[in-house]
């Protein structure tokens, strides 16, 4: 942290910083995750944009701090804000996967001079029962506790052994070691902190707001997470300005299982945004 309260966050950045009129494409990566599990959407968009790329707290090179307080959901997405205008990468396009779409949301909403526009994958603006979230941060609490008292590769391993992962297979053995070797460069002190801060038990309800949020949105689902796409259709009733696609031959994670087909409609979706802007 700076001294004037600031938290500057790693980014990885790629792609041009200037010579044309798209703005700036920010990635934020899922739980367990870093900028290393974005690098498949960020060199094809790099290709014509500045893409940024954050580690988001207790993930890849940001290192790990002992204290929950690092981690909390409102200090991430102050984070991530500041770290943008460090970089003088405001506005920019933000895309965010599961957790970090759930961050992405709260930027846009909070931080409404920062986003030019939003591109949510497997996201949700969390629990507004509180009932159902206080059992969750009690469940996130108890997996932090495992994943300290038996070690990163369990956790990864039970991590990645998840039903709402399965379709993943579909990547093959050589990705799928790959992606585990990425989880294991996360430090587990980092990634216990992340779940009891800014678990989706941890984090306020963003569904009341939803109709505030005035911001050019993209909601994208895999065909095969069908709680996602379920809740990917609940936002788009709820945001004024979104649209909503279901990525084929997709699960969760549809920019890992589908890129091609991710680039191409985040592609389109930025350059009709932009498009708009100059007009």
């Amino acid at each position: 942290m700076n001294s004037d309260g600031t938290q500057f966050l790693h980014a990885d950045v790629v792609g041009p910083v200037d010579g044309n009129d798209r703005k700036a494409v920010l990635l934020l990566h899922g739980f367990t995750g870093s900028t290393a599990t974005m690098s498949n959407i960020a060199g094809p968009l790099s290709e014509s944009r500045r893409v940024v790329a954050i580690d988001l707290p207790g993930h890849g090179r940001n290192g790990a701090a002992a204290d929950v307080y690092h981690y909390g959901f409102d200090r991430t997405v102050n984070a991530v804000a500041d770290t943008l205008g460090n970089l003088n990468a405001i506005p920019t396009h933000v895309v965010g996967y599961s957790m970090g779409g759930r961050i992405a949301l709260a930027l846009a909403i909070r931080h409404t001079d920062v986003v030019a526009s939003l591109t949510l994958i497997g996201a949700s603006p969390g629990l507004s029962n509180p009932i159902e979230r206080s059992a969750r941060r009690r469940s996130d609490d108890e997996l932090a506790n495992d994943l300290l008292e038996k070690g990163l590769e369990w956790f990864v391993d039970h991590w990645m052994s998840s039903p709402l992962f399965s379709s993943q297979e579909r990547l093959g053995r050589d990705a799928l070691i790959a992606a585990r070797a990425e989880r294991l460069g996360n430090d587990p002190v980092g990634l216990a902190g992340s779940l009891r801060g800014a678990g989706t038990g941890a984090q306020s309800s963003l569904w009341h707001l939803l109709p505030s949020l005035n911001t050019p949105t993209l909601l994208l689902a895999g065909a095969e997470d069908p709680k996602f796409r379920a809740l990917a259709l609940r936002m788009g009733a709820g945001i004024p300005r979104s649209t909503m696609e279901v990525v084929p031959e997709a699960g969760h994670a549809a920019h890992l299982e589908n890129p091609e087909h991710v680039v191409a409609t985040v592609r389109e979706f930025l350059d009709h945004v932009d498009g708009q802007a100059v007009a």
